[in-house]
């Protein structure tokens, strides 16, 4: 069986390093390729990973300018933007730009592999459930949400009710709760709990 190969590209050698202990102790049968830049990840790569992890800060060309690159080099294959600082405008930015998700450098290896995991294999069943599509990556759902469902689901995440989100905006009870179904139908779940979870899995909260 050939190894999962991902391709961590970050600037900093002892991340780097880290990183990979943490990958290859948490996912079986996984290779861990490395590259301090976009321009050497591109020049040194022949085949594409199952999963790249980039810097949002890197020399040179950074994560988001290199994240569209990424994409077009290697349609279908998840991005996972990794930084060091969570502000929402550049989560919101990141997802908007297709990366699969966005998690802090100071998340525990717990949370780092799980987000792997999840993305490693989603793409896969979507790929072979539909062959004909694999060579492209829909629209993330999540990077449709307006500005207004994405303060909905910040309140929501926060565990509070309807009534209580109604009240910190200034709408209707009846206008937050079409808000709230609208951000379960986005996030393609049922519940808040839910929606909680795939928010955080995603890098839209913390």
């Amino acid at each position: 069986m050939m190894p999962t190969r991902l391709l961590l590209i970050d600037d900093h050698t002892l991340f780097r390093s880290g990183m990979r202990l943490v990958l290859q102790g948490g996912i079986p049968d996984v290779e861990v390729l490395e590259a301090a830049s976009l321009e050497q990840a591109v020049r040194e790569m022949d085949l594409p990973p199952a999963l790249v992890l980039l810097d949002i800060q890197l020399t040179g060309v950074n994560g988001l300018e290199g994240l569209g690159l990424l994409r077009k080099r290697w349609p279908g294959v998840p991005v996972v933007m990794l930084s060091s600082t969570l502000e929402k405008d550049t989560i919101r930015q990141a997802l908007a730009l297709g990366a699969a998700a966005f998690v802090s450098k100071a998340d525990t290896a717990e949370k780092i592999i799980q987000v792997v995991r999840l993305h490693l294999a989603e793409p896969l069943t979507q790929q072979s459930a539909n062959p004909a599509k694999s060579t492209k990556l829909a629209e993330p759902t999540h990077a449709r949400l307006t500005p207004r469902q994405c303060e909905v689901l910040d309140l929501l995440c926060e565990g509070l009710s309807n009534k209580v989100i109604a009240r910190r905006m200034n709408l209707s009870e009846f206008t937050v709760r079409g808000h709230v179904q609208a951000v379960l139908g986005l996030l393609g779940v049922n519940s808040r709990s839910q929606a909680t979870f795939a928010a955080r899995s995603i890098g839209l909260i913390g």
